[in-house]
């Protein structure tokens, strides 16, 4: 088994040793400030200039994500994750604002920040995986906050960066 799966499946550690499930359980801080966990759990095709070592996306790792529920079950989890870090929250209709929006919009919710290459990322993931579904409400909800958010300060290239991702 690939060390990508191991980990998903929550098995073996990445290579800082950190279990899929101690990385979901950081605080916000830490999601902010560290960054060789989003390639763990958001891999893609590309390679990683920020974690080189990161694994990459190969046909057995993508028909084991579409074959396997619980490995799903566990990437949705992550998504989860990462949809509280940004301040939103999925509901059954879509994804929508949390209620830690107002806290957490400043961190990502403007311009020059890296978190436009990893919401690119997680939404290429996301496909890739079997989460269509939920990468097409990422990136309808992402739209909808450009859009009606009177403060929004993410560049249009970024938009149009995420909006062409998928």
């Amino acid at each position: 088994m690939n060390r990508l799966l191991a980990f998903y499946y929550g098995s073996h550690p990445d290579d800082h040793g950190r279990m899929l499930a101690e990385v979901l359980r950081q605080d916000d801080d830490w999601f902010e400030a560290c960054h060789n966990y989003i390639q763990w759990l958001f891999p893609t095709r590309e390679f990683s200039r920020v974690t080189p070592g990161a694994p990459l996306l190969d046909m057995v790792t993508i028909d084991a994500f579409l074959s396997d529920s619980l490995l799903r079950q566990h990437l949705r989890a992550a998504f989860n994750r990462i949809l509280s870090f940004y301040g939103l929250a999925p509901t059954a209709s879509g994804i929508v604002k949390g209620l830690n929006w107002d806290e957490r919009k400043s961190n990502w919710f403007t311009r020059n920040t890296h978190n436009s290459l990893r919401i690119t990322r997680i939404l290429k993931s996301l496909f890739a995986l079997g989460l269509e579904a939920d990468a097409k409400a990422f990136q309808s909800a992402l739209k909808y906050l450009c859009e009606t958010e009177a403060d929004r300060g993410v560049a249009s290239v970024s938009v149009k960066f995420c909006m062409d991702a998928l």
